[in-house]
C-alpha cells in the first residue's frame, strides 16, 4: 500500500508539466484544500518541514482512517502521534497515548504538558494517577486494557488511541495486552500504531484492517541520518585501538554492501600475532620444565589463540579523540555496565570541562532534592554515581532506581554526559539519540544461555546512532571480541527488518472478563480475531502441506527398513530416545540450578541409569541379528531425521492453528472446576454457555500472572490471619522472580517457620502447585513459580526499616527492589479495590491490603518521576 502511495506521488510530479488545464486546475484546488486542512495547520506549527511519510499518515488520519506507521528509530514517527492529539483537541474529543513502559509514559506526559498545559493532560500508570479525566491522557497499555474490561465511562468521548512501540506485542510476557486493546477498543476509536520496520508489516496492517476497519499503512525505510558500520580492534594494550570500516567505500566515499578487505586483513594479522604469542608462552613453559603437548590442564584441548579484545576505557578514549561522542555503549550485563564506568574512572578519563562538571552537579542536586533521604541516597551509592556523571560517564540499566535513570537521560539529552554504558532496555523508546553506538558483543545472555543477537535487536540498538539536525552521519561500532567474524556483523546490519509474530494467548483473567460481557461462543469468536489466529490461518496450509510430505517420506522409509527379525520402527524409536537422553537431557541438566550438590548428583545418576537401560535394550534388540542391519539403519537414520522434523512442524501447527480458542476452552474447564464459572442451559440449539459466579467477579478484578492463585488465596482464607506487613511479605511471592534462577526461599521467616507468615507462604505455594497440576492435565503452559526470595526484605521494608538495612546482605539492587515493591503495591491496590467481591468471610482483607500498600509505598518506592 505504501509503495502505491509513493508511486502516485512520483507520477503526479512527473506529469505536472504535461497535464491539461483542467487537470492543473484540479491539482491547484487540491493544494488549496490541503493547505486549509487541519493537517496543514498542524504542520505550520512545527519548526521543520514534514517528511512525505508524516504528511501521508496525517492526511489519512484526518480522513478518518486508522494509521500504522513503520519507520526506523529516530525517523519522526511521533509527529504522527502528536497530530492525533492535535486532531482530538480540534474536534473536542479525547485522545489516549499508550506506551509499553512507565519511563516512556512519564517522558511523553512531560512533552505534552509543555505543549498543552498541565490542566489538559493526564497520566495513568500502575502507581501514578494525575488528572485522569483530562482530554489527553498518557498511560501504560495495561491501564487502557483494564479500562476496556471495566467499561469505563471515560471511553465514551475517546476517539484516538496512539499505540507507541506497537511491535512490543511480540513480547511473550506483556505483548498480548496490545492485541486485547486493538480488539476491544470501541468502534468509533481510530488507532495510530507506531512500529519499528518489520518485514511482515503488510500482514500486520491487514490484520488491523480486519479488526478495526480501513487502515492506512505508511512505511518509510529511510533513516533521517545515514548510518555507517565500523569495527574497533586493538593489537594489544600498548597500542591505540583502530576503527576500521565494516564495508568497502566507493569512489564517493560512501559505504557499499561489500565487506572491507582491509578489516579482514587486519584481523588475520592479529590472529597470527595471537598464535605467535601463544607459541612463545608455550616455549617459556617448556623452559620452566612444564609438560609439553597440545593439551592443557585436566587433559582439555589447548586454547585456540584469541585476538586481544579492546579495553572498554580504551574504546571510549579513542572515540573521544576522534570526536565521535556522545555515545551509547551496549553491554548485555548490569554488572558489566557498572564495571565499565569504574574502569574509565580508574583509567583517568575525563570527558567534561569544568563548566560542564558544575552544570552537571547543579542539575543532579536539583533533581534529587526532596526526593530521597540522605540515608537512602547513601544506600544507593549516590556520591559515586554523581562523581561518575561529573566525569561524563554513566550506567543505565534496570538495576538502577528510576530517579537515577532519569538523571542520566536528562544529562545525556543535554549533551553533558558523553558516554552511557547501557543494557538493551535502553533501546526501547527512550529519547536518547547519540553520535555513535557501540555494541560490545554480538551475543547476549537470555536467562538460560548465550544466544546470538537477531537482526531486529541489532537494528534497535544501532538505530540510536545519528542525531537528527546535529549529525550528518551516525556511527555503529562493533567491538572485536572472541569468535567475532565480519560476516556476522554484516548479516545483522544488512538485514534491516525482522518479522513481527504474535505472542497472544488466553489467560484466566482474560477469560472471565470476556464472559462477563459476552456469551461463550461470542468470546471464542472474539479470540479468533487475534493476530495470533490471523498468522495461524495464513500459515496453516503451508504446514499441512509440509506434514503431508513428511508423512509420505516416513511411510516410504518404514517400508524400506521393514525387518523379519523384529519391530524395526520400535528399534529406531528406542535409539531416538537414547540419543535425546545422551545429548539434550544431559545438556539440560548441566544448565539446571539445583538446591544442593547431592540433588545434582542424584539427577545425573538417574539419567545414567535410564541411559544404561536403553543401551541394554538397544544391544539386545532382535533387529540386531538381521544380516541387512546396515542397510536398514541407512533408511532408519533418514526416518529419524524426518520424524524429528515432523514433530517440530506438528508442534508449530498445533500451537498455532486454532490454539487461542482451544486454550480458552481449557482455561474455562479449569475455572468451572474451581467455581469461578458455572454452566448455563443455553438450549439445544445454542451449545455451551458459561457465566461468572461471585468468585469469578473477584478474579475479574485481579491482574497478575498468578491471578487465579491470588484469587484462591483470598477465597480459601490463606491471607486472613496476616497483619498488613505480613500480607505485603507473603504477596511479594507473586511478583518476585529471581534473576538467573536461585531464590525460592527467604533468609528467614518473620515470626518463625511455624508462624502465620510462613504458614501463609506455604499455603500460597501449595495453591499454585494444585492449579499448575490442573494446567498440566489440560495441556496448558505451566504457571510461573511462587518465589518467596524477598519475603523477609519486603516485611522489613513494610515494617519501617530504611533502605540500607533491608538491602544489607542481599543481592538485590535498588532498582530491582523498587520495581518489585511497586508491583507489590499494585497487587495490594487491586485487593483493596476488589472489596465488593471478596465476601463477608474475609471482610477486613481489603482494609489490611490498603494499609500494607501505604506501608510499602514510601520513600524511594513512592518516587514516581513526575513533578
Amino acid at each position: 500500500m505504501a509503495s502505491k502511495h509513493h508511486t502516485n506521488r512520483v507520477d503526479r510530479n512527473t506529469d505536472a508539466g504535461k497535464s491539461s488545464p483542467s487537470a492543473r486546475y484540479a491539482a491547484f484546488r487540491k493544494r488549496q484544500q490541503r493547505q486549509a486542512s487541519i493537517a496543514a495547520r498542524f504542520a505550520g506549527t512545527l519548526p521543520f518541514e514534514l517528511d512525505d511519510f508524516q504528511t501521508q499518515a496525517n492526511e489519512a488520519l484526518e480522513a478518518g482512517r486508522n494509521v500504522l506507521v513503520a519507520a526506523p528509530t529516530g525517523a519522526g514517527k511521533t509527529v504522527v502521534a502528536d497530530f492525533a492529539v492535535f486532531l482530538a483537541q480540534e474536534h473536542n474529543v479525547k485522545a489516549f497515548y499508550t506506551t509499553p513502559i512507565k519511563a516512556l509514559s512519564n517522558q511523553k506526559y512531560h512533552d505534552l504538558v509543555d505543549v498543552y498545559g498541565a490542566d489538559r493532560v493526564g497520566l495513568l500508570t500502575g502507581d501514578t494517577s494525575i488528572n485522569s479525566e483530562a482530554d489527553i491522557v498518557v498511560m501504560t497499555t495495561e491501564v487502557l486494557r483494564n479500562m476496556l474490561y471495566e467499561r469505563s465511562t471515560t471511553l465514551d468521548a475517546l476517539r484516538y488511541v496512539i499505540l507507541d512501540e506497537v511491535h512490543y506485542l511480540a513480547d511473550r510476557f506483556r505483548g498480548p495486552v496490545w492485541e486485547e486493546v486493538i480488539i476491544h477498543l470501541p468502534e468509533q476509536v481510530r488507532i495510530v500504531a507506531l512500529s519499528a520496520t518489520v518485514s511482515n508489516v503488510e500482514d500486520f496492517s491487514q490484520w488491523i484492517s480486519s479488526v478495526r476497519g480501513d487502515t492506512e499503512l505508511v512505511v518509510s525505510e529511510k533513516r533521517p541520518v545515514p548510518l555507517e558500520q565500523h569495527v574497533i580492534v586493538q593489537k594489544d594494550d600498548r597500542t591505540e585501538p583502530e576503527i576500521i570500516d565494516l564495508y568497502r567505500r566507493d569512489g564517493n566515499g560512501d559505504q557499499t554492501p561489500k565487506l572491507n578487505p582491509e578489516l579482514a586483513n587486519r584481523l588475520d594479522q592479529f590472529d597470527r600475532i595471537a598464535a605467535r604469542r601463544q607459541g612463545e608462552e608455550r616455549s617459556r613453559k617448556r623452559r620452566r620444565g612444564e609438560p609439553r603437548g597440545g593439551r592443557g590442564r585436566s587433559g582439555a584441548p589447548a586454547r585456540k589463540p584469541e585476538r586481544h579484545v579492546p579495553r572498554r576505557w580504551a574504546v571510549v578514549d579513542e572515540l573521544n579523540y576522534l570526536d565521535m561522542l556522545p555515545g551509547i555503549y551496549f553491554i548485555f550485563s548490569r554488572n558489566g555496565c557498572d564495571q565499565a564506568v569504574e574502569q574509565c574512572i580508574n583509567a583517568g578519563l575525563e570527558l567534561t570541562t569544568d563548566e560542564e562538571m558544575h552544570r552537571i552537579r547543579r542539575i543532579v542536586d536539583e533533581m534529587v532534592e526532596g526526593q530521597l533521604s540522605q540515608a537512602d541516597l547513601k544506600a544507593l551509592g549516590f556520591s559515586r554515581f554523581r562523581f561518575a556523571l561529573e566525569e561524563g560517564f554513566a550506567s543505565h540499566h534496570a538495576g538502577m532506581i528510576a530517579l537515577f535513570r532519569q538523571i542520566v537521560e536528562r544529562l545525556f539529552e543535554e549533551g553533558l554526559v558523553k558516554m552511557v554504558f547501557a543494557t538493551e532496555t535502553l533501546a526501547l523508546g527512550i529519547n536518547m539519540p547519540a553520535r555513535c553506538v557501540v555494541v560490545e558483543k554480538l551475543e547476549k545472555f537470555n536467562g538460560t544461555g548465550h544466544v546470538a543477537l537477531t537482526p531486529g535487536e541489532f537494528t534497535q540498538l544501532t538505530g540510536r546512532a545519528g542525531r537528527r539536525g546535529i549529525d550528518t552521519i551516525g556511527h555503529a561500532i562493533v567491538v572485536d571480541h572472541h569468535g567475532f567474524v565480519p560476516a556476522t556483523a554484516a548479516a545483522l546490519s544488512s538485514k534491516r527488518v525482522y518479522p513481527l509474530h504474535s505472542s497472544f494467548k488466553a489467560t484466566f483473567n482474560m477469560a472471565v472478563n470476556l464472559l462477563n460481557s459476552s456469551d461463550y461462543e461470542t468470546s471464542r469468536v472474539t479470540l479468533d480475531h487475534s493476530f495470533a489466529q490471523w498468522e495461524a490461518n495464513a500459515s496453516a496450509w503451508q504446514l499441512e502441506s509440509q506434514m503431508t510430505t513428511l508423512e509420505q517420506a516416513i511411510d516410504g522409509y518404514e517400508k524400506a527398513f521393514a525387518c523379519d527379525h523384529g519391530d524395526f520402527r520400535g528399534f529406531m524409536e528406542l535409539r531416538m530416545r537414547l540419543s535425546d537422553l545422551e545429548k539434550n537431557e544431559r545438556n539440560r541438566l548441566k544448565h539446571t540450578v539445583f538446591r544442593s550438590d547431592e540433588e545434582r548428583s542424584e539427577a545425573f545418576r538417574d539419567l545414567d541409569r535410564r541411559i544404561g537401560e536403553l543401551r541394554k535394550a538397544d544391544q539386545h534388540h532382535p533387529c540386531r541379528e538381521c544380516p541387512d542391519l546396515q542397510r536398514h539403519l541407512k533408511w532408519g537414520h533418514r526416518w529419524m531425521r524426518e520424524m524429528r522434523e515432523l514433530k517440530r512442524v506438528r508442534e508449530r501447527y498445533d500451537s498455532r492453528t486454532g490454539s487461542v480458542a482451544r486454550q480458552f476452552d481449557r482455561i474455562c474447564d479449569i475455572l468451572t472446576g474451581l467455581g469461578y464459572l458455572e454452566e448455563v442451559d443455553a438450549g439445544a440449539t445454542h451449545g455451551r454457555d458459561l457465566r461468572l459466579t461471585e468468585s469469578g467477579q473477584l478474579l475479574r478484578h485481579l491482574y497478575s500472572e498468578l491471578d487465579v492463585v491470588l484469587a484462591q488465596a483470598i477465597l480459601t482464607g490463606a491471607l486472613d490471619l496476616l497483619p498488613p506487613a505480613g500480607l505485603a511479605a507473603v504477596l511479594s511471592s507473586l511478583v518476585y522472580e529471581a534473576r538467573r534462577g536461585g531464590g525460592g526461599e527467604p533468609r528467614y521467616y518473620p515470626g518463625s517457620v511455624h508462624g502465620p507468615i510462613a504458614v501463609a507462604a506455604g499455603e500460597l505455594k501449595a495453591l499454585r502447585d494444585q492449579i499448575d497440576v490442573s494446567c498440566e492435565d489440560h495441556g496448558l503452559d505451566p504457571l510461573p513459580d511462587v518465589d518467596a526470595g524477598i519475603l523477609d526484605v519486603m516485611y522489613e521494608w513494610a515494617d519501617g526499616r530504611d533502605l540500607a538495612d533491608v538491602l544489607h546482605g542481599t543481592e538485590l539492587t535498588g532498582g530491582d527492589f523498587v520495581r518489585n515493591a511497586k508491583r507489590l503495591v499494585d497487587i495490594l491496590h487491586q485487593i483493596a479495590s476488589a472489596e465488593p467481591y471478596i465476601g463477608e468471610g474475609h471482610a477486613d482483607l481489603s482494609h489490611r491490603a490498603r494499609l500494607a500498600a501505604d506501608m510499602v509505598n514510601r520513600g524511594v518506592v513512592a518516587y514516581s518521576g513526575v513533578d
